[in-house]
């Protein structure tokens, strides 16, 4: 089975990002991609429902589409993103090296986000696409994952994740938590 290629953290007009989800889809299915979750931030006054929904609803895209969400955690400056299979959710914490942590303020973060029931799976040892490698670290008792963090530009394709696993939503979740996973850069 051929490896997937895909990016679990991309943004749309619906809230930062500058491409409307159809050309966010199509900028990355021109680049070979298998799978992108969209992950537009909860908070943001344009991800106004249904109307987000609508027109996730209305893509029809050939590489296979995760919905998901951009979190602020409640109690501190935190992203966590949850990407959304068919019957399961990965949850990650979203770009560690912008809060500026380090390993053990990480771990800490880790803790706090769980005991409030956020089961977090994985943790991005990227930003914005730029490999960030202290947090790629086996101290760290996370899946690691590469993503673009897509806003504009100059982030599309700059970090992805290769996946040994059957193209479903769920059999994708479920290869990432077992660490089926390789995390690429481009050159």
């Amino acid at each position: 089975m051929p490896l997937l290629r895909g990016n679990l953290h991309a943004h749309t007009t619906f809230s930062d990002g500058v491409r409307s989800p159809k050309a966010l889809v199509a900028e990355y299915e021109a680049r070979g991609y298998d799978f992108l979750a969209i992950t537009d931030h909860d908070d943001h006054e344009n991800l106004v429902r249904p109307v987000y929904e609508d027109a996730l609803d209305r893509l029809a895209p050939s590489l296979l589409l995760f919905r998901g969400i951009e979190l602020n955690h409640p109690r501190f400056a935190q992203h966590v993103g949850r990407v959304y299979g068919d019957a399961d959710s990965l949850w990650v914490l979203n770009h560690p090296a912008r809060y500026k942590l380090t390993v053990d303020e990480t771990l800490d973060r880790i803790a706090a986000i769980r005991r409030g029931g956020w089961p977090l799976d994985a943790i991005e040892v990227t930003d914005t696409g730029h490999y960030r490698p202290l947090y790629d670290t086996p101290a760290i008792p996370l899946v690691k994952i590469a993503t673009d963090d897509a806003h504009r530009p100059p982030h599309f394709g700059r970090a992805w994740i290769e996946v040994d696993a059957a193209r479903s939503r769920d059999a994708i979740i479920r290869a990432i938590r077992a660490g089926d996973v390789r995390i690429v850069f481009a050159e």
